[in-house]
């Protein structure tokens, strides 16, 4: 037997129903400060540093991040040329 069941609410209903934290306070205050960090940034030098500073995991979750795209676009254009998309 299977079952459907649709329910049709709102982001801030679906939140409340389902028990999960208001984190949109702190998600103001991360945005915030990413702006006014951006703000002083005048090099590329600065703006990865202040990168680095800012997100989740700092550098080590920027290095998983880029490897995972490179993986990622790695595995598709194999994929591409594998498939019968490649004309040359």
């Amino acid at each position: 037997m299977k079952v459907n069941v649709e329910i049709e609410c709102t982001p801030e209903e679906a939140r409340r129903f389902l028990g999960l934290p208001d984190v949109s306070k702190a998600h103001e205050v991360y945005v915030e400060t990413v702006i006014n960090a951006m703000k002083g940034v005048s090099s590329p030098d600065q703006l990865n540093s202040y990168i680095k500073q800012l997100a989740p995991m700092g550098e080590m979750g920027l290095k998983l991040f880029q490897q995972l795209m490179e993986h990622g676009t790695g595995a598709a254009m194999a994929g591409f040329k594998a498939g019968t998309g490649n004309k040359g």
